[in-house]
């Protein structure tokens, strides 16, 4: 199955995630690329949206093929399987994961600066990206929601490959997909349009969609 763009995503995912909406849910998008699919799906759903900021530990060698992830909250999940197949170094690693929580502490300034974080004390917390792959960063977020306090954890996404939910273990109650395709090899093949989404573009929609949303001074 192929998407036109994000928002048709999202709307294809939100109809997947209807059996929700009897519940208090917060609907957490992980930016950049599943910001605008959860703005869809939160108002759907008619549930407040907050970005739950985790960042990608890549290899030195492919920085787009994820060894780990850090996310907010000190946490950090790690691929032995990637990290032992490219042959990374403690040491590789370690300088990795002190970037990445760079770029993370970074985009998190940003983004609370307009819109605070929100509680997910007594909530279902719907964490949503534009698609999985290793799975490594949607794990992080899904630890990070969970340790914030959420009753439950939902990790939904439009495209991941077949089994993906297996090497995520306990990371949330419910896993979603819209589609699960065999071939998959990468989240941007399943997209027509996959182009980057920019700070100003997630800042633009959490301003729209946040309860508590702010414009940026």
């Amino acid at each position: 199955m192929h998407f036109r763009d994000r928002s048709e995503a999202g709307r294809a995912l939100a109809g997947a995630l209807t059996h929700l909406a009897d519940r208090p849910v917060t609907v957490l998008g992980l930016p950049r690329g599943g910001v605008p699919v959860a703005a869809i799906v939160a108002e759907t759903l008619h549930a407040p949206l907050d970005v739950l900021v985790v960042r990608k530990i890549g290899t030195p060698s492919q920085p787009e093929l994820a060894m780990g992830a850090v996310g907010e909250d000190g946490i950090t999940i790690r691929n032995d399987d990637v990290i032992r197949t490219a042959r990374v170094s403690p040491t590789e690693f370690s300088r990795a994961e002190v970037m990445a929580r760079i770029e993370l502490e970074r985009r998190s300034r940003r983004y609370r600066r307009t819109c605070p974080r929100l509680s997910l004390a007594g909530t279902t917390a719907v964490v949503i990206d534009d698609g999985v792959a290793t799975g490594s960063t949607a794990q992080a977020a899904c630890q990070v929601a969970r340790a914030a306090g959420a009753d439950a954890v939902v990790l939904a996404v439009p495209v991941a490959p077949q089994g993906w939910h297996l090497r995520m273990g306990d990371a949330a109650d419910e896993y979603i997909a819209v589609s699960e395709p065999t071939d998959f090899h990468a989240v941007g093949q399943y997209y027509d349009d996959f182009s980057q989404i920019s700070d100003v573009e997630v800042e633009r929609v959490l301003i729209a969609r946040h309860p508590a949303g702010l414009p940026a001074d």
